[in-house]
């Protein structure tokens, strides 16, 4: 009679857990280097890079936010955002001024050329939908999907 401790059917290869095309975070991380690829060439002519389109739309959907707002909207903390802000604000596209209420704040403002860069910036969606070669359901699936999978592993933390 055989000896050898059985595996469950349901439980997976050790081995095979540990292979590069095996892993979930493998698959984030390369897709998202490929989606910033993606991004970097559809964003040359507007003069963003893909962390600064991220900070313009939390703009565009609402101006006039402090400093943490938009880290918290992000993800990001001050020391990785601030560097963003300075050379969104070297552009022309934004201002920062500390808020009259409370010095401490920062509260960062779209100027007339940034709010104008919306304008601009409005076939980037298109453009990316038609990258992916996916239909609109098919990528509003996957993003809910992947928000859910994000609140999993914040709750983890």
């Amino acid at each position: 009679m055989d000896e050898r401790p059985r595996t469950s059917s349901r439980q997976p290869d050790k081995q095979a857990q540990l292979l590069l095309d095996n892993q979930l975070c493998f698959a984030l991380h390369s897709t998202s280097l490929a989606m910033q690829k993606v991004y970097r060439k559809l964003l040359g002519g507007l003069g963003l890079t893909y962390p600064q389109y991220l900070v313009m739309l939390v703009l565009w959907e609402r101006d006039g936010l402090i400093l943490s707002e938009i880290g918290k909207r992000l993800f990001l903390d001050s020391a990785t955002l601030t560097p963003l802000l300075k050379r969104l604000q070297a552009a022309g596209l934004i201002r920062r001024t500390r808020d009259e209420r409370d010095e401490r704040q920062v509260v960062i403002d779209l100027t007339a050329e940034g709010r104008a860069l919306k304008r601009r910036a409005a076939e980037v969606p298109a453009q990316l939908l038609c990258a992916t070669a996916c239909t609109p359901e098919t990528l509003l699936q996957l993003k809910r999907e992947l928000e859910r999978l994000r609140g999993h592993l914040a709750e983890y933390e």
